[in-house]
């Protein structure tokens, strides 16, 4: 067993990640963010972006799993050879990059990307998977771990409102790699459930580190109980 993926067995990763145009988005913010949840006990960090994974990595001293978002077609989580290579060269320990079924825009199969950034680069690679047969098929391509990042958000899978539960499950049971949680985990029993069912580690993101999308769940529910306004 590795030894960065024995250190987050049944332990929580934050993934830190902020998007253009929003109030938290640099580097040094996400750097940041990364130190205070690995000061609140997270065993592991995500982050997406070679700048933020740099600064991060500098100083944090956790194992770093990276990714880069880049294009506009259906994969674009490190959608190929070149950005999986930039992201370990960045400071990630393991690369996260889409484990679809789908086409990749350099036309590498997985099998082959995932060799590829072992041979060059030493990283260990995490595949983010949409169903239990991409699970199934990414461990056999190699894959160090197998996560449940892309259920809901492929045209072929749909959107619950929580975890994929019964995927971490199916996973768990199906393949010989760590299977990772990660997905609308918004409470800490969502986190217990997922380790219940079966994962290695679990990845939270929003929840954590999103002030914008958890300020909109109290707002959102505080507006439906709240008493329409009248005129006085």
């Amino acid at each position: 067993m590795n030894t960065l993926i024995a250190q987050l067995r049944h332990r929580l990763v934050v993934s830190c990640q902020a998007y253009p145009g929003e109030p938290m988005r640099s580097p040094d913010t996400m750097r940041r963010v990364a130190l205070a949840a690995a000061h609140g006990g997270a065993a592991g960090i995500r982050a997406q972006g070679l700048a933020d994974i740099s600064a991060i990595r500098g100083a944090v001293d956790l194992p770093l799993i990276g990714l880069w978002k880049d294009g506009d077609d259906d994969v674009f989580i490190t959608p190929t050879l070149e950005h999986a290579l930039s992201v370990a060269r960045a400071g990630a320990h393991i690369v996260a990059l889409d484990g679809t079924a789908r086409p990749r825009p350099d036309g590498r199969t997985l099998a082959d990307t995932i060799a590829a950034v072992h041979q060059l680069t030493g990283a260990l690679v995490m595949a983010d998977c949409s169903t239990l047969a991409e699970g199934i098929d990414a461990a056999a391509a190699g894959a160090d771990l197998v996560g449940t990042t892309l259920s809901g958000y492929t045209a072929y899978t749909s959107k619950q409102p929580g975890p994929d539960l019964d995927l971490v499950a199916r996973l768990a049971s199906s393949v010989d790699v760590p299977v990772v949680a990660e997905g609308r985990i918004h409470t800490p029993a969502h986190a217990a459930q997922a380790l219940r069912a079966g994962a290695w580690t679990v990845v939270v993101g929003t929840a954590i580190t999103h002030p914008s999308t958890i300020t909109g769940w109290f707002a959102a529910a505080m507006a439906s109980v709240a008493p329409t306004p009248t005129n006085i």
